[in-house]
């Protein structure tokens, strides 16, 4: 089958043919129909988060119809339309039966642990597949899976309450999906923050409060909006020690700051200043959990949770048109979600 693969890290991803997997008893087949490309797989090719195994097909973010079935797996059926939890946990590890397969001592994530969707097919076990409802399209369930489940889950760990204000840093795929959610909870104040010109008036167009992070400091315009309170929460998503701090500096009175985004920089803060005299808390999120996904398509489906055709981008499984992806990805110069298709 067709692959696209990272072959050698730092170096543009390449097209490759693979053996089509063969499934056990207890996973399923996927014939991939849509993958996103994700700001994690351009951090992958760049080295800034580290591959054990090369070469490997990226891709974490998948939906597709069902090829075949082992024959413990009843949930599903050949031809079922499903979306793909990305993590493959044991589910017996004390994480795991705590609710937190994050933290799975054996965890694997597909597209960077293991083979992801950046092929034709792909192979995991079958409680990681759950049914895609009709009205999503494979290509909407598929970007659902990384930056809409796990802004749903920093939304989640920052306790986020109709009353609160909040600011995302970052109006990439987590931050449209973190905007679209904070919304549908009920918050009405609403900054994002970005640098993107195109970025910036999409989030005015969508009802949100732009910060020019490039005019001046967005902490200082943040403060200046909320009568010098800050923020409730913050939630950070581009995965910069600099907008790390930022996000930290512009919380209020018992604010919390969730940060996302990977970064192998160190951040600072004043602990008295910025978090002992306000009783802040700085949290980390890391992915999400298989329990959220339910109530994340039940708010899609409802139309809480939307992507237009102007926020997506459709390529086909090629290295040349990939790697052009990853690039804007890298330069933050494109502010639209680009997703490989296939037609099923």
């Amino acid at each position: 089958m067709r692959a696209v693969q990272l072959v050698q890290v730092g170096k543009p991803l390449e097209d490759a043919e693979v053996a089509l997997p063969t499934i056990g008893s207890s996973e399923v087949l996927v014939r991939v129909a849509a993958c996103g490309i994700c700001h994690s797989d351009a951090h992958y090719r760049g080295g800034i988060s580290a591959i054990d195994l090369l070469p490997l097909t990226l891709g974490h973010e998948v939906a597709g119809r069902i090829e075949t079935v082992g024959e413990d797996v009843t949930h599903v059926s050949p031809n079922d339309r499903v979306y793909v939890h990305y993590l493959v946990s044991c589910g017996c590890c004390d994480f795991c039966l705590r609710g937190h397969e994050q933290f799975c001592v054996k965890g694997q994530m597909i597209g960077k642990h293991r083979a992801g969707g950046y092929a034709e097919f792909i192979k995991v076990p079958g409680r990681n597949v759950f049914v895609l409802p009709d009205e999503i399209p494979f290509e909407h369930g598929a970007i659902m899976m990384c930056s809409s489940a796990t802004a749903l889950h920093a939304l989640n760990k920052a306790r986020l309450q109709s009353s609160d204000a909040l600011a995302i840093f970052g109006f990439g795929g987590l931050g449209f999906s973190a905007f679209q959610l904070a919304k549908a909870f009920g918050c009405r104040d609403v900054y994002v923050v970005d640098i993107n010109p195109a970025k910036l008036a999409s989030i005015k167009e969508a009802g949100g409060i732009a910060i020019d992070a490039t005019a001046r400091d967005p902490v200082q315009q943040i403060r200046e909006a909320t009568g010098g309170k800050g923020v409730d929460v913050s939630i950070e998503l581009v995965g910069s020690a600099i907008t790390m701090e930022q996000a930290v500096r512009c919380l209020g009175i018992f604010g919390r700051a969730a940060l996302v985004g990977l970064t192998a920089e160190s951040m600072s803060v004043l602990p008295y200043t910025e978090i002992i005299n306000k009783e802040a808390e700085i949290l980390g999120v890391s992915d999400h959990l298989a329990g959220e996904l339910s109530s994340l398509m039940q708010l899609a489906c409802r139309g809480n949770l939307s992507f237009s055709q102007s926020t997506l981008r459709f390529v086909d499984l090629d290295a040349a048109r990939i790697n052009a992806a990853l690039d804007a990805v890298e330069n933050s110069t494109d502010h639209t979600r680009t997703v490989i298709v296939s037609r099923l």
